[in-house]
């Protein structure tokens, strides 16, 4: 009873990392960025013209202003593999002819004084991890923000209600205009600082945890 009254503060303290907010649709951090209207600025001189709104002639269509949207490509590959083993052998062996003295072996209750001794030792050890994931698939995100350099803060989210649960990519990071192509698409491999989520919730996604009780004997809290 008293390892129970222990151990219940360290429980709850799992239920509550448990309890933790879900990821939502439509959270503000990921809400679509729109721009300015344009009409700020606007000197009376009576032309149609606004600069704001101008695209140069021989320029294309690629995301570059804040609330520009840029399609970005999902192409992550990621394979590690891991081996060691080690060996370790030793091995010694000592051993002391019976004593003789004046022609004679020394002997002791009648039995011959000599000394004999062999050790030896082998250990094996041998480890090995292997793991891969791939995403592939294509997500748009907004323009949050022109850096002074030119390149360009991105985020985007996408929603996918399947029966009864719902599915989430999200997207944060930052492009260069370069590496943007012509039809306004980018891959991921190329966004800096990337953080790229793909995960679900509902019922079925539910089903994949493992319990709070579950994770307090797998966690280092467990002294056993």
């Amino acid at each position: 009873m008293k390892l129970i009254l222990k151990l219940l503060p360290l429980l709850l303290l799992g239920a509550c990392a448990a309890n933790q907010q879900k990821p939502i649709p439509d959270d503000p951090y990921y809400a679509p960025v729109y721009p300015d209207d344009g009409n700020s600025g606007l000197v009376p001189t009576g032309s149609i013209f606004e600069h704001n709104r101008a695209t140069p002639l021989f320029s294309d269509l690629k995301a570059h202003r804040v609330g520009d949207i840029v399609t970005i490509q999902l192409v992550e590959s990621t394979q590690a593999k891991k081996s060691a083993a080690n060996q370790i052998s030793k091995g010694s062996d000592l051993t002391v002819n019976p004593l003789t003295a004046a022609g004679s072996n020394v002997t002791i209750n009648g039995k011959s004084l000599d000394l004999g001794y062999s050790d030896s030792m082998d250990t094996k050890r041998s480890a090995g991890t292997d793991q891969s994931n791939s995403l592939s698939g294509e997500i748009s995100a907004n323009v949050i923000q022109v850096l002074g350099n030119g390149n360009l803060v991105v985020r985007g989210e996408k929603w996918i209600t399947i029966n009864n649960g719902d599915e989430f990519i999200r997207i944060t990071g930052i492009v260069r205009p370069q590496d943007i192509t012509t039809s306004n698409t980018v891959q991921s491999p190329r966004v800096a600082n990337a953080r790229i989520q793909y995960s679900g919730t509902g019922t079925f996604a539910d089903s994949q945890k493992v319990g709070w009780l579950s994770k307090f004997f797998m966690s280092d809290w467990w002294p056993f």
